[in-house]
């Protein structure tokens, strides 16, 4: 997955940030055989000369007002290291590189982290990832290496390694139906390693029934309560499922450029130079995704038919009246969960809906208690928000 939302969540300015996100498949090849990945494995590594068509593609596409993002993935991205090297190189010679507009991102299993990689990515501003889902009984359920041995080892030394370096690591922890209980552990886990971000991303492909749908909002309760304890701590942690809910409501609602672009403002590229409309799509039944490749025509914003038919299709979403603070909109959240591209699922409502209340109680508890702690998910401060915080959070959730 790409990892600008992590890194700018925290700090994005009342109106947010345009960014077109461009994600460079390096390898299918991985060295875990995680039982969740939607990534069909294959040998393949990207050639160069289609990098430097899908670079040339992500600088001269991007509008002037939006900023770039190239995300390296996989596959593991860090078994290409060498290629992402090169990569770099010609990105930052590129005739248009801006460095103020362009930005370099990886997500990584965490494996293969050592310490000239993270040199590498701290002289190059390229914000990391590390995906791991939880204390080691967690991160081996389900992201082992094809011998069934576990991963959790070489992952918690590259987060602790991560953190000497950097002072901080972005982590990416995937929670299914068999894990969503386990959430407040593992959130406690990576606190205690002195993990500061956690973005929690639910297994989409995962077949969630009606009960693990009632099970949300207890577990996000127990997050809910280890965000304001540490908060009142003094030491604050990022919670994807929390603050992102408290910036929305801040602003409003979701302005357009963060709403799913899939084909227009998110672009996906192959090793063989296949361009697809978000990197979620890349990984299964690809062929159905493909708007394009790199030496051909590419059609922005024309997507594959993968829409539920009828005027009815997620009325019941049109009707809800926190529609502008839910990601209803995701088009690859909901193709893995339903099929469609506009068609949001039981689980992904409930989740939403949970996170927004949740965040509602969180802001007015910790406003009351602690002042105007939340100013800095905005990088602008607006007097109509500042002056009248709940007039964002009326709607009944």
């Amino acid at each position: 997955m790409s990892v600008s939302a992590l890194f700018l969540a925290p700090t994005k300015s009342l109106y947010a940030e345009a960014v077109v996100k461009y994600t460079l498949f390096l390898t299918l090849r991985c060295n875990l055989a995680c039982d969740y990945c939607y990534v069909r494995k294959a040998k393949a590594f990207m050639p160069l000369e289609v990098a430097d068509l899908a670079v040339k593609f992500a600088l001269s596409h991007t509008p002037q007002s939006e900023d770039v993002e190239i995300g390296f993935f996989g596959g593991e991205p860090l078994l290409a290291f060498p290629l992402l090297k090169e990569i770099t190189s010609r990105i930052e010679s590129h005739p248009q590189y801006d460095p103020k507009r362009v930005k370099l991102s990886i997500t990584t299993n965490g494996t293969l982290v050592t310490a000239e990689i993270l040199d590498f990515f701290g002289r190059h501003r390229i914000a990391m990832c590390i995906s791991c889902d939880g204390p080691p009984a967690i991160q081996d359920r389900h992201r082992h290496f094809a011998d069934g041995a576990g991963s959790s080892r070489r992952v918690e030394e590259a987060i602790r390694m991560s953190l000497a370096a950097q002072g901080r690591v972005v982590i990416n922890a995937v929670f299914g139906p068999g894990t969503l209980s386990a959430m407040p552990e593992t959130l406690e886990y990576f606190s205690s390693l002195g993990v500061r971000q956690v973005h929690f991303s639910p297994d989409f492909s995962a077949k969630w029934t009606e009960n693990d749908a009632q099970k949300v909002p207890d577990v996000y309760q127990a997050l809910a309560d280890r965000y304001m304890k540490y908060y009142r701590e003094g030491r604050p942690h990022f919670i994807s499922l929390l603050d992102n809910k408290i910036t929305v409501m801040l602003r409003g609602g979701y302005q357009k450029t963060e709403k799913c672009r899939m084909g227009e403002g998110e672009f996906a590229f192959s090793p063989t130079g296949q361009i697809y409309a978000c990197e979620r799509l890349a990984g299964v039944d690809a062929e159905n995704h493909v708007v394009g490749t790199v030496n051909g025509l590419v059609q922005i914003g024309a997507l594959p038919n993968h829409f539920a038919p009828g005027a009815a299709a997620n009325e019941s979403c049109l009707q809800c009246s926190v529609r502008d603070y839910c990601v209803h909109w995701c088009g690859c959240s909901n193709y893995f969960m339903s099929g469609y591209y506009n068609r949001v699922s039981p689980f992904l409502c409930m989740s939403e809906r949970t996170a927004l209340r949740l965040a509602t109680r969180i802001f007015q508890t910790l406003e009351t208690e602690l002042g105007p702690i939340f100013l800095h998910h905005l990088g602008k401060q607006d007097v109509r928000w500042a002056s009248d915080p709940a007039s964002c959070l009326a709607h009944p959730v």
